[in-house]
């Protein structure tokens, strides 16, 4: 009877000592996230960005162009994150100028000599180096960002809608099928937008890109920026966009872009 009564003593005791040491750790933890919370409100406080993951949109006007990008970020240290980015653009020939239509009442608006859109879709991976933290919550942080990767050029045939001169009625065409008429004096108006998506190209290639970014987002959560850069796209083979103009392979542009979005 004592050993069994000294044996509930001991395991009693032993129970009571292991849910000690549970609601120690459970208060060890507790205190450790209260700390690592005050640090980031701390640091919020004076304008250092700290996250884990952050989700960025963009709107770019470029020299050759105009586009749009999403990017996922992943903090690695406190002033390098990892990025991967797509980026949906379109690249325009500094020759393009949209010109009214050729009939008196009906037609699409045109330009005179296109031959192509292109378009590009990138994907790619880089990083941002903060160079400058905010310094206060109301301060601009200052930021080097890099990416590369692989992109796809894809080429929409530009339609027409033309006079035939002989027969008098009204053609649509684009560019292979009759350069004196795509190019003639009988222009009725563009061909609509609705027309080449399921006669596009492929064109693979790849890009690199540069930029500062500028983000002055009062709240450490929130992402509001500009970033302005440059970047360079090269393909297998010659883009032709325009007519009467020399096709490229390489393409240079400058670039400012509206950023916003949320960090965790």
């Amino acid at each position: 009877m004592k050993k069994l009564s000294l044996t509930v003593i001991l395991c009693s005791l032993l129970i009571a000592a292991q849910s000690q040491g549970k609601q120690d750790k459970k208060s060890e933890k507790k205190e450790a996230k209260k700390e690592k919370i005050n640090n980031l409100i701390r640091q919020a406080e004076e304008g250092v960005l700290v996250y884990h993951k952050q989700t960025v949109a963009g709107v770019q006007l470029r020299t050759n162009g105009y586009g749009g990008f999403i990017e996922l970020g992943r903090m690695k240290t406190n002033r390098k994150t990892n990025l991967y980015r797509l980026d949906i653009t379109e690249i325009m020939s500094q020759k393009e100028l949209k010109l009214p239509n050729g009939a008196i009442v009906f037609g699409n608006p045109y330009k005179y000599g296109k031959v192509n859109n292109f378009y590009q879709v990138a994907l790619g991976f880089g990083q941002q180096h903060i160079l400058g933290q905010k310094g206060n919550k109301n301060g601009v942080a200052v930021s080097a960002v890099y990416t590369g990767g692989l992109s796809l050029g894809l080429l929409r045939p530009y339609y027409l809608e033309v006079q035939n001169p002989s027969g008098g009625e009204n053609l649509i065409i684009k560019y292979t099928q009759d350069t004196s008429l795509f190019l003639g004096t009988g222009i009725v108006g563009g061909g609509g937008f609705s027309r080449g998506w399921s006669e596009m190209s492929i064109k693979p290639g790849a890009f690199a890109r540069t930029a500062l970014r500028f983000d002055y987002g009062r709240y450490n959560e929130i992402v509001s920026g500009i970033e302005v850069g440059v970047g360079v796209e090269y393909y297998s083979s010659k883009i032709k966009i325009m007519a009467k103009q020399k096709d490229k392979s390489l393409f240079f542009q400058g670039y400012i872009a509206v950023l916003f979005g949320r960090r965790k």
